[in-house]
């Protein structure tokens, strides 16, 4: 199609960008909507996911396709015009791993997720520059599990120490606008893009067949969301602790924070008690509420001293692991992580939904379908010290499929002699570590 660019092109026009940002770190960019051509847009479209859900227009990602060249050259040109009408976002509602709650998501229509891809894709390239590292999440190139090893890495340097668990409420839902804006002040100016924000924050959320125009936040879930959100929590929490906080404190800390959750250590409890003070009056300067329940202070040392004087040290949880002191195969007091008991409960009830919606497929199709559920939770939750845990959650993905091919027939029993056949002719993938420590530590 005309205006197809090549990879090196786009990435060069974005370096620019990012060269620019990097060495002036002060410089408000007031000229930036040009970058946006039909080129860029057809890069944003091919990083747009093809198989996710429609939004309020009903357009499939293959319908918007049929007629690709003409439907990137009108966008570009109501772009350019200042006539793009941003479409309400569809909210659906997604189980929670809490019993009974669920987190809503919003759901742009395909075009918008394409102009939404491209805006975001000019603003990463400036904010890359100024985001701290100690922010994970939705950032290219940092994915939650170095967040985990740095976790790691600090609590071992410090020998464990105080940890502030925190929780912000409703994060996406509470975002002031008027604060977001005062945010992207200071560094992006540009009329286009900036209405264009403007548009999406005000496009409203249809719900059940109600549209309404929510005067805070942005849709979980939109292409857009997740930097207004790492722009947001830098200017409130990442920056405010590495200038404001760390430089009073008496002992180490370190903040990391991946998307709306963060963790704060601290090797003293004087300064941990501090920062947990003050943490709920800094958000609250920003229109946010941390949790009072699930925002708490943990001491979390390793066991001292006589055994019949020691207290079992405390345990939190971050990005679906539980982090808590376990014995080495040395026996040295080390910090271990397990997959968390809220995601591993809600990990086996999807596979048993699944088994029992689907146990009249072929076994062969149900055995591809359950090995790309395990393999996937292996990708994830396989890092070294949650060994058992995976191999618990393949045992309950084993049993759950036995349950359900043995309701499928009423007349012949599924004895447990019988399936076992059947999984030696369809097995299922083993429980593998796949971030290994030591296998990595091996590598030249």
């Amino acid at each position: 199609m005309p205006g197809t660019p090549s990879p090196d092109s786009i990435s060069t026009k974005l370096e620019r960008i990012a060269t620019l940002a990097r060495h002036r770190p002060a410089l408000v960019l007031t000229s930036l909507a040009h970058h946006i051509d039909v080129a860029l847009l057809y890069d944003a479209y091919r990083r747009t996911r093809k198989d996710g859900a429609v939004g309020v227009d009903g357009q499939t990602a293959g319908a918007y396709a049929a007629n690709l060249d003409a439907n990137l050259q009108g966008l570009h040109a109501r772009l350019k015009a200042g006539t793009y009408y941003a479409p309400p976002v569809r909210r659906v509602h997604i189980a929670k791993a809490e019993a009974g709650k669920t987190r809503p998501i919003g759901i742009p229509t395909f075009e918008d997720k394409i102009l939404q891809r491209a805006v975001a894709m000019i603003l990463e390239a400036i904010y890359e520059q100024d985001f701290l590292p100690c922010s994970y999440g939705f950032r290219p190139g940092r994915s939650a599990h170095e967040a985990l090893q740095d976790l790691w890495d600090a609590l071992t340097a410090m020998h464990g120490g105080w940890v502030v668990e925190a929780d912000i409420q409703g994060f996406f839902d509470a975002m002031d606008h008027g604060h977001l804006r005062t945010m992207l002040n200071q560094r992006v100016r540009d009329g286009v893009l900036r209405r264009m924000i403007d548009k999406w924050l005000k496009a409203g959320v249809l719900e059940e067949g109600r549209l309404h125009h929510p005067e805070t936040g942005t849709p979980q879930g939109g292409v857009i969301s997740p930097l207004l959100a790492n722009i947001y929590l830098h200017e409130v929490l990442d920056q405010w602790f590495e200038t404001e906080v760390k430089p009073r404190l008496r002992g180490r800390a370190q903040l990391i924070r991946y998307a709306d959750d963060f963790v704060i250590l601290c090797s003293l409890e004087v300064d941990a008690r501090r920062v947990h003070a003050v943490l709920p009056k800094r958000f609250a300067k920003y229109g946010l509420q941390l949790h009072p329940e699930k925002t708490r202070l943990i001491e979390f040392r390793g066991p001292r001293g006589p055994v019949e004087r020691r207290t079992r040290p405390g345990t939190f949880d971050l990005l679906g692991f539980t982090h808590y002191w376990g014995r080495s195969r040395r026996g040295h007091w080390v910090v271990k992580r397990q997959t968390a008991r809220s995601r591993f409960r809600r990990a086996v009830k999807t596979a048993a939904r699944w088994c029992r919606q689907h146990r009249h497929w072929p076994l062969a199709d149900q055995q591809r379908r359950l090995n790309a559920m395990l393999r996937g939770h292996y990708g994830y939750y396989g890092i070294t010290g949650n060994a058992r845990r995976l191999a618990a959650y393949r045992y309950e993905v084993v049993h759950v499929w036995r349950k359900w091919l043995h309701r499928r027939n009423q007349r012949a029993r599924l004895t447990w002699e019988r399936f076992f056949h059947i999984l030696e002719r369809y097995p299922l993938a083993p429980a593998i570590v796949t971030h290994s420590i030591y296998r990595h530590a091996a590598k030249p």
